[in-house]
């Protein structure tokens, strides 16, 4: 009786556990697994990360950072929605004016129509160690829908952080690095992140170069935006026309740029703008308000009063834009408030 006792209870507490574990089964099936960043599966080596110091392991993760940027520029549908990506992540530019009425802001037009080629100027890592891989240009989409994508670009600017701190520590100085290095400078100065853009450029030209030589090519691109970041964002002309001659650049554009700002000519400067690509336009943006703010001061001294119409094409910017970002305190005249009186002449 007590064997056939333990042979039913075992049956039962087999057939009960049977069950049991195929419920649990489906129970848990349910639940929704992690899901892991790829982008996240490393931290920085200056923290401790050792697995980024393997070459090949370095050249994966880069493969996954660049085809998070395409699905990134594929998703965001059209080419308005793209810019309103990077414009959420651009930093403003808080470095002291030389009128402490308001601060510098970049203002419409958009940089990235601005600038002469109809596609946007997007980082194009190309030749893959592991593989080929396309350029990365703008994918435009029929049904595109506005989506809040502003998470997507922290995370790619911050795996090529941990990246460019591996390369670094391995001090690996290949082409590789240089792809690598030149996909973080563009992407960083489209968004407007002085953070990823400049310590990349600066290691770039001084650490990389002597060892690996860029090409002419990229040696004057990665010239020409140290020279504009010294010059708009820094505010040091000075030495921006020192670099420029340390690096032997010879670019009519960036030429036209220092003379700009040395002259408060914002004629040449809105001409030198609408011909360069976008991510000189970006950099430009750093000293568009003083350019601008200036401007309206030279306006005031010389003008009593001007057409709306005009003053909102030549600043580009709403009248209401002009008064709260440029503390304009003019007033508007006419029946319709087609005019803006900058002066009024007393009558005698």
């Amino acid at each position: 009786m007590q064997r056939k006792g333990v042979r039913a209870f075992s049956g039962h507490s087999y057939g009960h556990t049977g069950h049991h574990h195929g419920g649990g089964g489906n129970h848990y099936s349910r639940l929704k697994p992690v899901e892991l960043d790829p982008l996240s599966e490393y931290g920085l080596p200056s923290k401790g990360e050792k697995r980024l110091l393997s070459p090949k392991v370095q050249e994966s993760y880069y493969s996954k950072i660049a085809e998070r940027y395409l699905a990134f520029c594929t998703e965001a549908g059209d080419k308005d929605n793209l810019q309103k990506q990077f414009a959420r992540l651009a930093v403003a530019d808080t470095t002291p004016s030389s009128s402490a009425s308001s601060p510098v802001i970049s203002v419409p037009p958009s940089p990235l129509t601005s600038a002469p080629s109809t596609a946007l100027p997007l980082p194009t890592p190309t030749s893959l160690p592991t593989g080929s891989f396309p350029d990365i240009t703008f994918i435009a989409t029929d049904n595109s829908k506005e989506q809040d994508q502003s998470g997507s670009l922290p995370s790619i600017l911050s795996a090529l952080r941990k990246l460019r701190e591996a390369l670094v520590a391995t001090q690996r100085r290949d082409p590789f690095t240089i792809q690598v290095y030149l996909f973080a400078i563009r992407l960083g100065i489209l968004a407007k992140s002085f953070e990823s853009y400049y310590p990349a450029l600066l290691y770039l030209l001084r650490s990389v170069h002597p060892f690996s030589n860029l090409t002419s090519v990229e040696l004057a691109e990665c010239v020409s935006y140290l020279v504009l970041d010294t010059a708009c964002r820094r505010q040091d002309l000075a030495g921006a026309f020192k670099l420029r001659e340390e690096y032997k650049l010879k670019d009519k554009k960036v030429d036209a740029v220092l003379k700009a700002l040395v002259g408060d000519n914002y004629v040449l400067w809105r001409r030198v703008k609408r011909g360069v690509d976008g991510y000189r336009v970006k950099l430009m943006e750093f000293a568009d308000g003083d350019v601008k703010r200036r401007t309206l001061m030279a306006m005031g001294r010389a003008y009593l009063s001007l057409p709306r119409e005009f003053l909102e094409g030549q600043m580009e910017e709403s009248w209401e834009g002009l008064r709260s970002k440029y503390g304009v305190g003019w007033e508007l005249g006419g029946e319709k408030g087609e005019k803006v009186v900058i002066r009024k002449v007393g009558r005698g």
